[in-house]
C-alpha cells in the first residue's frame, strides 16, 4: 500500500502527481506520510473574547457579524469586520483581497474565526483571520490539532496549500491500517522504552489531539530514524570486522622497540599510547583496521602514526602516507627523515614536482619492497605506483581527500592495507556517530607537555597600531608572526588584491630593511610559495603575510603571534585551525582576531567562543550547535544526515542510546537472525537500496 504512486492517492491525479514529485520529491504514499507538518495550531477550544490578552497568541471565536466597512483609500484601504460573541467584541482587518471577501461575508451569521490576535488602542483584533461558517458540531473546536505544512508557490498555483497537504494526509490515514504499518522494532525494546505503535505515531504526528500526543509520536520516530541510521554504519563495521581479511602484524620487532626506547623524542601522552594500543590490536587481528583518528593541533598524531608505520616495517610490509598539499607531504618528509636519521628505516617523498629520474627511482624501490615509507600527495595512488607488499596507509587530513581517491588505497595490495585516516578538524561526537559511524575511531584529546595555551584576543579595527606594536615587541624578542588576511571575494583577483593592499599596509607598520616579510597565496607558482615559506621556516623572514594556505601543516615553532584581520568573516573550526600554526613551541602564543567595528550577533558569539577556550572539541561542539551538520567541513556527503526529524544537535541523548543499543543487538545476533529482530530485518529488506551489508566507502 504505502508504496503506491501518489497520484493514485483520491485528490491528487497525474499532474499534482507530477508537481508533487518535482517540488517536494513525494513519490509515494510513504513519502507522503513522511512528509511532516512543520507546526500545529490549537483549534480544539474556543475561546472567549473577553479573555484575550496581549499574550494570546493564536485564538479561535465564534460569534455574530454585527457589520462590515472599507476604510482608507488606495495603499491604505482595508476591510474591517465587527465579530461578537456573549462576552465582547473584536475587529477583523483585511488589507488583500477585499472585493472577494466582502462578497462572502454575511451581517448576522454566525462564524468560527481563527488567526493571530493582537491588540489595536487596547481593543482585540485579528489580522487577515480563517473564517469558516459555525455550526453547532463546532461548539467543541476540532478532535485534534491542525497541522501546517510547507508548501511552494508552484503548488499553491495547484492549490496545494499547507492546508491542502493536510487534507491528503488526513484522506491517506483513513486508508491505510494498523498492518499497512508493521512494526520495525523488536517487541522487546518497544516495551523497555513505552513507545506506541508506528502505526499511532504516524497518526499522532499529524493530527494529534494534544500536544503531548504529538510530542509521544515525535520521540518514537527520532528514535526509528536514529536507529536504522546507526543500524547500517554497524552492520557496514560489523560486516568488515567479521570478513574483511587483514594483513597480520603479530609482533612488535627491533625498529618499533628501538625508535621507541631509543630516538622518541618525548614521553607519549596517556592518549597517544590508547591509540597505540587501539591500532596494535586492530592489526593483530587479522582483520582489516579501517579507524579514524581525530584529534587537536599539535596533538601528536604524526608520531603515532610513524610508530604504526614501524610497527609495519617489522612485520615485513611497507607503508605510505598521503597529504593534501605538497607544503604538508614536505613537513611529514622532513619531520620523519629527521626522527629515523640514525635508524635503517628508507623514507621517500612523492609530489607532483618530483623530477622523473627521482620519480622512477621511487616507484622502482617501491615496486621492489627496498623503500619502507613513501610520503607524498595524491601522486601517491597514482596507478603508476605499484608497492610489493603494501601494509599500512596514512591518510593526513582526510577531509580534503573525495571518497575515490581514499579508495584507491585500498587497491595497492591484494589483501586492502589497514587505514588510519587523521584529521586535525575536531569532529563532534554526535558527528562521529553519524558521518563516519562505519569507522572505528579513536581520540586523542591531550596535548603533549610542555605546550602551553594560546592566548586568544579580539580587537577592533581602531586598536590596529597597539597590535601592530605588540607584533613589534615579540619581533624584538626573536620570535615570528603571521598576518592572515581571509579569502573575502569570489574573484580570485579581488582576493589578491585585498590580500595585495594588506601586504602593504603590513610593510608601512614593519619597512625594511628592519623587518623582512614573506608572503604566501593561492595565485603563486608552487616553487615560489615554497621558497618563501622556507624563508620564513628558517627565521629568514619575522613575518609571514598569507591567505589560509597556511591552514593546515606548517610547523614554525618559533611563531608566537597569530594576526587574523577580518577574524568574524571565518568559520569557527577554520579558526582553531588557523590558530594552531602558533604555540608548537614552549614560548608563550598569542593570537590576536581583528574585526571591523560592525559585526553581526554570531559573528561575535563565534570569537567569543575561541577566545574563551583552547579546546578543539568543544569548538566544535558550538560550530555545531551554531552553523548545523550540513556546514561542517569535512562531514561525508552522506544521506545518513539527512533526517527527516531528529536532529543531531538537539537529540544527543536519543542518538546515542539508539548507538548503544545498536551494538548489542548486533553483537548477540550479528546476521538478525532470530525472530525477536525478524521486524529489523523485514524492515531493512523493505528498504530497497537503502542497506549496504559490507564493504565501506
Amino acid at each position: 500500500m504505502l508504496q503506491t504512486p501518489i497520484e493514485y492517492l483520491k485528490g491528487v491525479g497525474p499532474l499534482r502527481g507530477d508537481m508533487l514529485r518535482k517540488e517536494l520529491n513525494i513519490h509515494t504514499f510513504k513519502d507522503l506520510l513522511e512528509f511532516y507538518p512543520f507546526r500545529h495550531v490549537d483549534k480544539t477550544k474556543i475561546d472567549k473574547i473577553s479573555s484575550l490578552t496581549p499574550n494570546t497568541e493564536y485564538v479561535q471565536v465564534a460569534g455574530r457579524l454585527n457589520q462590515y466597512e472599507t476604510v482608507g483609500e488606495k495603499r491604505g484601504k482595508r476591510l474591517v469586520a465587527y465579530l461578537q460573541d456573549d462576552s465582547g467584541e473584536i475587529e477583523l482587518t483585511w488589507f488583500q483581497g477585499i472585493n472577494w471577501i466582502q462578497k462572502t461575508l454575511e451581517i448576522g451569521q454566525r462564524y468560527l474565526v481563527f488567526g493571530k490576535a493582537s491588540f489595536f488602542m487596547g481593543n482585540p483584533q485579528i489580522i487577515h483571520p480563517e473564517m469558516e461558517i459555525y455550526t453547532p458540531e463546532k461548539a467543541g473546536g476540532r478532535k485534534y490539532l491542525e497541522p501546517i505544512y510547507s508548501s511552494t508557490e508552484k503548488l499553491k498555483a495547484r492549490s496545494l496549500t499547507g492546508r491542502a497537504m493536510g487534507k491528503l494526509t488526513f484522506a491517506l490515514l483513513q486508508q491505510i491500517s494498523e498492518k499497512d504499518i508493521p512494526e520495525n522494532l523488536p517487541a522487546s525494546l518497544v516495551q523497555k522504552f513505552n513507545f506506541i505503535s508506528r502505526y499511532e505515531a504516524f497518526n499522532n504526528i499529524h493530527f494529534p489531539v494534544s500536544e503531548e500526543s504529538y510530542n509521544i509520536a515525535v520521540r518514537r520516530l527520532k528514535f526509528e530514524e536514529f536507529f536504522f541510521a546507526q543500524l547500517r554504519l554497524a552492520l557496514i563495521r560489523s560486516s568488515r570486522h567479521r570478513f574483511s581479511k587483514g594483513l597480520l602484524f603479530d609482533k612488535v620487532g627491533d625498529l618499533f622497540n628501538t625508535f621507541y626506547n631509543t630516538y622518541l623524542p618525548f614521553e607519549l601522552t596517556g592518549a597517544q599510547k590508547r591509540v597505540l594500543k587501539e591500532i596494535r590490536k586492530d592489526t593483530g587481528s587479522n582483520r582489516q583496521m579501517n579507524r579514524l583518528l581525530q584529534g587537536d593541533v599539535g596533538s601528536g598524531k604524526t608520531i603515532v602514526a610513524l610508530l604504526s608505520m614501524l610497527l609495519a616495517a617489522d612485520n615485513g610490509f611497507q607503508s605510505c602516507m598521503m597529504a593534501p598539499t605538497e607544503i604538508l607531504a614536505q613537513q611529514h618528509f622532513n619531520g620523519i627523515c629527521s626522527l629515523l636519521k640514525d635508524m635503517p628505516v628508507r623514507v621517500r617523498l612523492l609530489t607532483g614536482s618530483t623530477k622523473t629520474k627521482e620519480r622512477n627511482e621511487i616507484i622502482k624501490a617501491c615496486e621492489e619492497g627496498s623503500l619502507n615509507i613513501l610520503i607524498g600527495t595524491h601522486a601517491v595512488i597514482e596507478d603508476k605506483v605499484v608497492f610489493k607488499n603494501l601494509g599500512f596507509a596514512v591518510v593526513d587530513e582526510q577531509h580534503k581527500f573525495g571518497v575515490a581517491q581514499r579508495a584507491q588505497l585500498w587497491k595497492k595490495n591484494t589483501i586492502p592495507p589497514h587505514i588510519l585516516v587523521m584529521t586535525a578538524t575536531p569532529i563532534p561526537r554526535t558527528l562521529a556517530l553519524t558521518a563516519y559511524g562505519d569507522l572505528d575511531y579513536s581520540i586523542m584529546d591531550e596535548l603533549p607537555p610542555g605546550r602551553q595555551p594560546i592566548a586568544t584576543v579580539h580587537r577592533y579595527e581602531n586598536k590596529r597600531p597597539q597590535v601592530m606594536d605588540f607584533v613589534k615587541e615579540e619581533i624584538a624578542k626573536g620570535r615570528q608572526a603571521y598576518i592572515i588576511y581571509p579569502l573575502i571575494e569570489e574573484s580570485s583577483k579581488m582576493d589578491y588584491e585585498n590580500l595585495m593592499k594588506g601586504y602593504e599596509e603590513v610593510k608601512s607598520f614593519f619597512p625594511e630593511p628592519k623587518y623582512w616579510i614573506s608572503m604566501v597565496h593561492g595565485k603563486q607558482p608552487a616553487d615560489q610559495k615554497e621558497t618563501n615559506m622556507q624563508r620564513f621556516v628558517k627565521g629568514d623572514t619575522q613575518i609571514m603575510v598569507s591567505t589560509t594556505v597556511i591552514e593546515v601543516g606548517v610547523n614554525v615553532p618559533n611563531a608566537s603571534v597569530m594576526v587574523i584581520e577580518s577574524s568574524e568573516r571565518f568559520g569557527l573550526s577554520q579558526l582553531h585551525q588557523l590558530r594552531g600554526r602558533v604555540g608548537r613551541g614552549s614560548d608563550k602564543s598569542f593570537c590576536i582576531l581583528l574585526t571591523g567595528s560592525k559585526i553581526s550577533n554570531e559573528g561575535r558569539e563565534r570569537l567569543k567562543i575561541l577566545c574563551a577556550t583552547n579546546d578543539g572539541f568543544k569548538i566544535a561542539e558550538k560550530d555545531l550547535e551554531i552553523r548545523g551538520p550540513g556546514d561542517i567541513e569535512g562531514t561525508r556527503q552522506s544521506g545518513e544526515l539527512n533526517f527527516k526529524l531528529a536532529s543531531i544537535v538537539q537529540d544527543k541523548v536519543i542518538l546515542e542510546t539508539a548507538r548503544n543499543i545498536t551494538s548489542s543487538i548486533l553483537e548477540s545476533d550479528p546476521d538478525l537472525s532470530t525472530e525477536e529482530n525478524l521486524p529489523i530485518k523485514n524492515f531493512l529488506q523493505m528498504q530497497k537500496g537503502k542497506t549496504v551489508w559490507s564493504k565501506i566507502s
